[in-house]
């Protein structure tokens, strides 16, 4: 089930595991799936898109830079119609594993999925996975 709103944030945050990551307007993580870099359309669908809930604005609404935010925000177009918002070219999405502003439960998970952070670095060798029981 896609995240949306009218007026989507995204701003930068400390996290005590990870360091300087990007977040919600809730402090949730906003999370790049591997996959996306260079594709032409999110490539988290279906069920997938379920566990990794993608961050979608409104039709006609543009996501809103928050604190520490330098790279270029922008939407590219789902399979659903629905409109995912980018940083850097990558796609967001949140965790449905974590709960609480602050969680970083989808770091590393199958090596495919991490932190986005506020320099649009996308890692290029995957990191040893975390045990998580379900997901993509």
């Amino acid at each position: 089930m896609p995240v949306t709103g009218t007026n989507v944030y995204v701003m930068e945050a400390n996290n005590a595991k990870l360091g300087t990551i990007l977040v919600d307007k809730n402090g949730m993580t906003l999370y790049i799936f591997l996959p996306d870099k260079n594709a032409a359309s999110p490539t988290c669908n279906g069920a997938c898109a379920t566990i990794w809930p993608p961050l979608t604005v409104a039709a006609g609404a543009s996501p809103i830079a928050g604190q520490g935010v330098t790279g270029v925000l922008s939407t590219i177009k789902r399979q659903d119609g629905t409109m995912q918002v980018t940083y850097d070219g990558m796609p967001l999405y949140l965790y449905s594993g974590d709960k609480a502003a602050g969680d970083v439960n989808g770091q590393g998970f199958l090596g495919k999925w991490f932190a986005a952070v506020p320099s649009g670095a996308v890692p290029t060798a995957a990191p040893a996975a975390t045990a998580t029981p379900s997901g993509y």
